[in-house]
């Protein structure tokens, strides 16, 4: 039915020794990818964020399965508590993703807005020069 206690604690001890070494190594990406170890040396920003999430949802799909009891329980019950898991998952990538073009779709009407005034305004400073010669001319 479940294991001694004996065994679970090493099988907890062991987990999360994995974990923390996993989470070592992601630090020794980060420094390294920026050039904090290696003077000089920088990885590609999509290299080093490929890791970063394999070795972030190695550590997650672990953690579900150790610390959650995922891995002592009938499949069918494992996969109804990791399927909305990857369902949240695939939500922030949506929300990421649409935010990330409402952002630039408001840079694109700033920068209208930004043409439109510099427009206005050289009208305005045309249709100034206009008045003054015009009044210049009465006199």
């Amino acid at each position: 039915m479940g294991l001694e206690y004996t065994k679970s604690k090493k099988i907890a001890l062991s987990t999360i020794l994995l974990l923390a070494a996993v989470t070592v190594v992601e630090v020794i990406i980060a420094l390294l990818g920026k050039g904090y170890i290696i003077e000089g040396f920088h990885m590609p920003w999509w290299l080093m964020g490929l890791l970063m999430i394999g070795l972030s949802i190695f550590k997650a799909v672990k953690i579900i399965f150790e610390f959650m009891h995922m891995s002592y329980e009938v499949p069918q019950f494992a996969k109804s508590v990791l399927l909305p898991t990857g369902l949240l998952i695939w939500a922030v990538i949506a929300f990421m993703w649409e935010g990330s073009d409402w952002k630039s779709r408001r840079n694109l009407i700033q920068d209208k807005n930004k043409d439109i005034e510099k427009v206005e305004m050289k009208n305005e400073q045309t249709g100034q020069l206009i008045r003054e010669i015009k009044s210049e001319d009465r006199h």
